[in-house]
């Protein structure tokens, strides 16, 4: 049963792992500026990350569930790792190749809104008055900010901008799947094998389409793949999920809020990235339009 200190405690985790799985986009971007392919760089995340999710589901591999896990259960397992964190990776990771990491967050800030239409029209889950009006304020405010920083950085925003569109959508779907996975399976067990999952996807794909030498990086490179990897991605990988859990991916949605803000201030920080007052005033409306969804109180289950 769901208490209010539970809710509050899921909303904790998930605010912990939307700030570093924000971190991700600012990490990406320095290790840009050491000349290395997307590709490679996202193979020296999964690398790195790998080991951890091989121990974690060998140690989780006989913990008991009362749901009886089906075939089909793994196959959808399979589908979410290839979708949630390989697809949704991969594009993110090509976007950021030609867009600065503050509007990288605002754009892929859409896939709340995709989660809660989703839930909408697969699990039948409605939509309120409120978050109707949220959903709308939040995409005029992330046209506003990529319409402005078309008119700074040229056509390129574009390329960008729909490379993190789709890595908003796939992830949305990772979002929604785990939804309803994750009691079947249990947080921890869920998680490691969808990364798994990612991970495998991410050696064939270099395998196939890579012709860099892997060990021709500077060490920055290494040294920021394996912040990446454990910061940036295990962690937050299982505070997600268990979030997820806890309040459920509709109000997680409503939680990843936080994401644009602490990205911006990263960037600002770390990659001295400047919003204009027209891409600020973007990314406030946004926000704004994801407070107007959390006034809605949740239902507690006592």
């Amino acid at each position: 049963m769901q208490t209010t200190r539970n809710f509050v405690y899921g909303v904790f985790l998930g605010i912990l792992g939307i700030v570093l799985f924000s971190s991700k986009a600012v990490m990406v971007k320095l290790a840009y500026q050491y000349n290395v392919d997307t590709i490679s760089l996202l193979l020296l995340r999964m690398l790195f990350s790998f080991p951890f999710y091989i121990i974690i589901a060998f140690l989780y591999r006989n913990q008991k569930k009362e749901v009886v896990i089906k075939n089909k259960d793994y196959v959808w397992v399979v589908f979410f790792g290839f979708v949630g964190y390989y697809l949704a990776s991969y594009f993110d990771f090509v976007g950021l190749t030609y867009i600065k990491a503050s509007l990288e967050r605002i754009i892929l800030f859409l896939y709340p809104t995709i989660v809660l239409l989703l839930n909408r029209f697969i699990l039948k889950q409605p939509i309120t008055k409120i978050q109707a009006g949220a959903i709308a304020l939040t995409y005029l405010g992330i046209v506003i900010a990529f319409w402005d920083e078309v008119a700074i950085s040229g056509n390129d925003t574009y390329i960008g901008g729909f490379f993190i569109l789709l890595s908003a959508i796939t992830y949305a779907w990772y979002l929604v799947g785990s939804g309803w996975l994750i009691p079947k399976f249990g947080v921890v067990k869920f998680t490691a094998y969808a990364m798994i999952v990612s991970c495998a996807c991410v050696f064939i794909h270099y395998s196939i389409v890579s012709q860099v030498d892997l060990f021709s990086f500077s060490w920055e490179v290494y040294f920021l793949g394996f912040l990446i990897a454990i910061f940036a991605t295990v962690i937050p990988s299982f505070l997600v999920s268990a979030s997820i859990k806890i309040i459920s991916s509709s109000n997680f949605a409503i939680v990843a809020g936080i994401g644009p803000i602490s990205t911006i201030v990263l960037a600002s920080i770390f990659l001295n990235e400047v919003l204009t007052l027209l891409q600020l005033f973007g990314a406030l409306t946004v926000i704004i339009g994801i407070l107007l969804v959390s006034l809605k109180k949740p239902k507690i289950k006592e």
